[in-house]
């Protein structure tokens, strides 16, 4: 199984997302080819209902702990309430990597 495919089966047990979206940015990087080390990852769900943009951070990661303790590196976040995301449906944009053999 995937880095990608395991990240989005933590999400789905952990947050139950009405709508995911998993774009693997690591070519993006100073990593080695198939790192799967750098996810943009929108999430749409019920559970951030009520909730501050830091508790529906802190509630990904702690679903994704294991990844992190093993190679994820670099997560952009998206994190939307279905209402939030009808009115804004874009994904997050990531910045640009300046690390490595990126810089210019």
């Amino acid at each position: 199984m995937s880095r990608a495919q395991r990240i989005e089966s933590h999400l789905q047990t952990a947050l139950s997302p009405v709508h995911m979206q998993l774009v693997d940015e690591s070519h993006q990087h100073s990593v080695a080819e198939g790192a799967e080390s750098h996810f943009n990852l929108l999430i749409v769900t019920d559970a951030f209902d009520g909730m501050r943009l830091v508790q529906r951070h802190q509630a990904v990661y702690r679903a994704l702990q294991t990844e992190l303790d093993s190679g994820l590196h670099a997560l952009t976040l998206k994190t939307l309430t279905p209402a939030e995301w009808q009115a804004s449906p874009d994904p997050a944009a990531s910045p640009k990597c300046m690390g490595g053999s990126k810089v210019s």
